[in-house]
């Protein structure tokens, strides 16, 4: 492995830089410190990294990294980055360039040469940006993959199912509903108005325990409180504001989540873990790059928000023709990566990033320490 520095290894990932500070010791980590964790996590830099890439429009940090280390994921733990670090990163923007100064062991960020920031003398200069992500910044993934998943229900714990408020008539003794029509909700609100509307789909089964863990949520719209119930054993009316499928006598409500902050910095998972694929979303047999998928893992594991797992496959049991009598187990495989969005209790959903097969359900997820 070539003898980069720690911000060299950041930079050689494409990736922002975190502004230094007295209170930024990961920032003062040594060269051997850096190539260290750099090994234990085998981020190498490819044979065929260039010795320069412009940043531009449509770029993703992850899909730039991949032009330089052998592990997309393995940036922030080379740089050394803490959970706040992680939380509020700066960006690249378009027009950017990483150079690759091998000579000197050293990669630059700056911008191209004659550029205005530089004031047209040719010379580069160190460009870092201080700010949060602006409209023109990289993304760390295709966030339009992951946006619909972000603001509606996922799945529901078996306790949030049993307790939550759900639809009990219509006016008129009306079956369906759809966009502008009333509901009758019964259910405790806890204070809340603006409403989302699932009905339960599949039971999500763990592959190790065959507990279930929880249940698909179809989400079927969107409804906002028009009068609360006056009498104890009244109904709150609710109007449908939005409308993606018909609902119905027994839907649930679930409240309208924040509108979820795009500050997303791919890192691997802090905790060793090991999880199972629980199903792939929209009821299919498999996965391709893109797409989505649950685990049997969430926020009781220690699993947090951007963390990324290895995907492998348990080895086949094959027979032994050298020895009939002992079966030979071949060893677990990895085949991708799995980039973790969404958390529950005990499920998450992820994004499948890079593949070299496809997904199925019982497939393992895991931090990369767990299997050699």
């Amino acid at each position: 492995m070539k003898k980069f520095s720690t911000i060299a290894l950041l930079l050689a990932a494409g990736l922002p830089l975190i502004a230094q500070s007295a209170h930024a010791a990961p920032a003062q980590a040594t060269t051997a410190q850096a190539q260290a964790i750099a090994a234990r996590s085998q981020c190498e830099f490819l044979p065929d990294a260039p010795d320069k890439h412009e940043v531009v429009r449509g770029d993703t940090l992850w899909g730039i990294s991949e032009k330089f280390l052998q592990n997309p994921w393995c940036w922030p733990k080379v740089w050394g980055m803490n959970q706040e670090d992680i939380r509020n990163p700066h960006w690249i923007y378009p027009g950017q360039i990483v150079y690759f100064d091998r000579v000197n062991g050293r990669l630059r960020l700056g911008n191209p040469l004659g550029s205005g920031a530089n004031g047209g003398s040719g010379k580069l200069m160190p460009q870092i940006r201080t700010e949060g992500l602006g409209s023109n910044a990289i993304p760390a993934i295709p966030a339009h993959l992951i946006e619909p998943f972000l603001s509606q229900p996922l799945v529901i714990d078996k306790d949030d199912m049993k307790d939550a408020p759900r639809i009990v008539a219509a006016p008129e003794g009306r079956v369906m509903m759809s966009k502008n029509d009333k509901i009758y909700v019964r259910g405790d609100l806890k204070g809340g108005t603006s409403f989302q509307i699932f009905r339960p789909g599949t039971a999500l089964k763990d592959p190790d325990t065959k507990a279930i863990v929880g249940y698909e949520a179809v989400f079927l719209g969107t409804v906002k409180l028009d009068r609360r119930a006056e009498t104890e054993d009244g109904v709150d009316s609710f109007i449908v504001v939005k409308s993606r499928e018909e609902m119905g006598v027994g839907d649930r409500l679930v409240p309208v989540p924040p509108t979820p902050i795009l500050n997303y910095v791919p890192h691997p998972a802090e905790k060793n873990l090991q999880a199972r694929v629980l199903s792939i979303y929209g009821g299919v047999d498999q996965a391709g790059q893109n797409q989505i998928v649950a685990i049997n893992r969430g926020s009781k594991d220690g699993l947090n928000m951007s963390s990324v797992l290895e995907l492998s496959r348990y080895g086949k049991i094959i027979p032994d023709p050298t020895d009939h009598k002992k079966p030979v187990r071949l060893p677990q495989e990895r085949y991708g990566s799995l980039f973790i969005f969404r958390i529950f209790n005990n499920i998450s959903y992820g994004l499948v990033m890079q593949v070299t097969d496809a997904v199925k359900v019982g497939d393992v997820a895991h931090s990369p320490e767990t299997v050699e």
